[in-house]
Parts: structure tokens; sequence; C-alpha cells
């Protein structure tokens, strides 16, 4: 039995395109795999430290290779908890939204959390990074209410893909399947058109991740 861990970053519920095609994936997956544990949550819901005061100052001392006081250390285990929590999971499962071309900023917080040194990633000048987490299999469904296809004028505006993309595989998560509803802000047909050819394809994945 798998542990999912099913994560959206939209406030919007049942209006959110992103959360419908992650959705429609986890209906297909649960079909195929009933005895997995899959566990939702979302950003906008969860109880995330300010990464700011005693957390900053712990994870500079842990980086320089000082001991972190008490009041530090204390701080410090919630952000150990979170990331310890993420690793624990088998596979995960992402419904992210475009925001001013990237991230909402309750996600960009979540993952300023966990991607930390030594946890999440390490770095040695011979070896480079390496990630932390095991790569496990991962699928993102992607909103946005443009249009931003590869080769296009408009590409260079598109900092949602590359950037989530980006810190996925700089955790170790290399192993993603995605999909993406595009120009929900279009014409009614159209973004229908985007969320049915979206979910059919999550539905797919979900067939063998």
């Amino acid at each position: 039995m798998s542990r999912v861990f099913y994560l959206q970053a939209s406030p919007r519920g049942t209006e959110s395109f992103s959360i419908a095609a992650a959705n429609a994936f986890v209906e297909a997956y649960r079909e195929y795999q009933p005895d997995d544990e899959i566990i939702v949550k979302n950003v906008f819901d969860m109880d995330l430290p300010a990464f700011d005061g005693m957390i900053l100052d712990a994870k500079y001392a842990i980086m320089h290779g000082t001991s972190p006081s008490e009041d530090q250390k204390k701080d410090w285990a919630r952000v150990e908890e979170i990331i310890n929590a993420f690793k624990a999971f088998d596979k995960y499962v992402f419904a992210v939204p475009m925001w001013n071309f990237g991230l909402p900023y309750r996600l960009k917080h979540y993952l300023d959390i966990l991607v930390q040194p030594g946890y999440a990633y390490r770095y040695t000048p011979e070896e480079g990074n390496t990630g932390l987490v095991a790569d496990a299999p991962v699928f993102v469904a992607y909103a946005r209410g443009g249009s931003y296809p590869r080769g296009s004028e408009v590409e260079y505006l598109d900092f949602q893909v590359p950037y989530f993309k980006t810190l996925l595989n700089f955790m170790g998560l290399r192993k993603i399947e995605t999909v993406v509803v595009d120009s929900t802000l279009g014409t009614p047909q159209g973004s229908s058109a985007s969320l049915e050819n979206a979910i059919r394809r999550a539905r797919e994945i979900a067939e063998n991740f």
C-alpha cells in the first residue's frame, strides 16, 4: 500500500480548474489503487510558520555549523516536522494555479519551508546538488488564465511550470507527469474544452501511476 500526498494550492474549491483536473486524477487513481491512502491538504488551510526570526536564525546556525539556541531549536522543530511529513509519502499529487505568472503565495511559502539544505537537498563542490527526497511519482495539474506555448512570444511569462518543476527536481523528484488547463479566462467553450482534455489525460496517467 502506498501513501499519496495530494496538495491543493488554490482557495477556490469547486471553482478551481487545477483542483478539478487533479480531482479527476485522484478519482481515477482510487479505482486502480483502492487500498492506497490519500491524504488531501490545501496550503490555504495549513498552519505554516512564518519563515523569519528564530527560524531563520536557526537555519543559518545549522548552515554555518554552529549550535542553535534552545529557542531556535524549538522553532526549527516545526520546520523539521513539515519537511519530514512531506518526505514520508510514496507519491505526490499537486493542483497548482498560476497567479501573476507564478505560484500562489501560500504554495511559495510552503516550498520555502520544505527546500532546506540537509533535508530536501545537499550540496558539495564535488557532487554539486543532490536531492534528498526519494524520487517518487509526481502528478501536477496546472491551470492558468492565458496560454504560454513553447516557442511562442509569451513563453517567457510562464514562471509557473518551469519554477515548480525546477524545485521538484531540485529536491530529487523527477518522475513528473503533468496536465495543463490553459486559457481559463478565455471563452467558456475554450476553457471547458481545455479542462476536458486535461481531465481525460489525467485519468489516463492515473492508470499506471
